[in-house]
């Protein structure tokens, strides 16, 4: 039964180490996908600032329509861009996104709101289909986003939004803030919140600071740049997202690792002592057995006595 036992016990051994092999070497491949992620999103920056600057000036004379700038009071029709991953085995990231999403969306069917959700990414797909919540679009995310998917989603909303369709276009994802620190925000896409923008660390050039004369008026001019400006926000926050699930991934397979490594500790030790108990078995056995012929060996070698013998220590004790 213990020996048995051990075989179990190394084929678990084996089978762990193996799967350990796998989450370690995922474990680097997330680490380096998330340098080369940093390194886009820092690289995008620029471009979404510079159409942030142009916004904010825009809009700064006040001049420009208020329904593309703002925050609508009544929002009727909305659009929600829920942005997660194609896979798993990244801890809570695509669960948190995806609550989020779940709450802003009932939170705004009770006040009587109609939505129009739109899925990036196969777990969000997965997840609304069993929730018996059919996506109006959906996207698969990938490894590395393009510019190309953050164009396709825009065109999913912006037409709808210029033609008055949507009142109001909010994009649930996670913000990149460090390796360190990644938070899931629910960012209004459209209107235009360049101020909001500013304050967050996008445009930096405040409403005032010199004197801009734009050609064609604010509202053509904002007819141009907010397919623009919506292509580049979700670009941005494509590659924040993408660096986001890589650093979960990367925890997710360091404490996966880190398990197994316990786990294969666990399991030797189990191992050995049923080695052991097989060994102290086998041990007394053997010194059970070596008595037991030792005790026949001393029964063979004992002198019969005969009857005649015996009849006459009989008669010796009773004379």
């Amino acid at each position: 039964m213990a020996g048995g036992q051990e075989r179990i016990l190394r084929r678990r051994i084996r089978s762990v180490e193996s799967t350990k092999k796998i989450t370690r070497a995922m474990e680097l491949i997330a680490a380096s996908q998330m340098v080369r992620a940093q390194g886009r999103i820092a690289g995008s920056k620029p471009y979404l600032q510079g159409i942030e600057r142009v916004l904010t000036d825009v809009v700064a004379d006040g001049s420009a329509p208020e329904r593309l700038i703002g925050t609508p009071k009544s929002p009727d029709r909305v659009a929600v861009i829920a942005v997660v991953s194609d896979r798993g085995l990244c801890g809570g990231y695509n669960a948190f996104v995806l609550r989020a999403t779940e709450r802003v969306i009932r939170t705004g069917e009770g006040a009587g709101r109609r939505y129009r959700v739109i899925g990036v990414g196969k777990k969000a797909i997965g997840y609304f289909r069993f929730r018996n919540r059919p996506l109006d679009e959906s996207f698969t995310m990938g490894d590395r986003p393009n510019y190309e998917l953050a164009r396709e989603i825009a065109r999913t909303v912006v037409p709808a939004f210029m033609a008055r369709e949507l009142d109001l276009v909010q994009l649930v994802s996670t913000r990149f803030v460090s390796a360190g620190v990644q938070v899931v925000e629910t960012r209004q896409l459209l209107p235009l919140e360049p101020r909001a923008r500013e304050q967050g660390g996008g445009a930096t050039l405040a409403p005032g600071e010199g004197y801009f004369e734009y050609e064609p008026d604010p509202e053509e001019l904002l007819s141009l740049l907010v397919p623009r400006y919506a292509e580049a926000a979700l670009y941005g926050a494509l590659l924040e997202a993408s660096a986001s699930e890589h650093v979960s991934r990367q925890r997710a397979m360091s404490a996966a690792t880190e398990n197994a490594d316990d786990l294969i500790t666990n399991l030797r030790r189990v191992m050995n002592r049923a080695r052991q108990d097989a060994i102290t078995t086998e041990i007394m056995e053997i010194v059970s057995g070596a008595e037991a012929l030792r005790q026949g060996a001393q029964r063979e070698a004992a002198p019969i006595r005969k009857d005649s013998d015996l009849d006459r220590n009989a008669e010796e004790r009773i004379a």
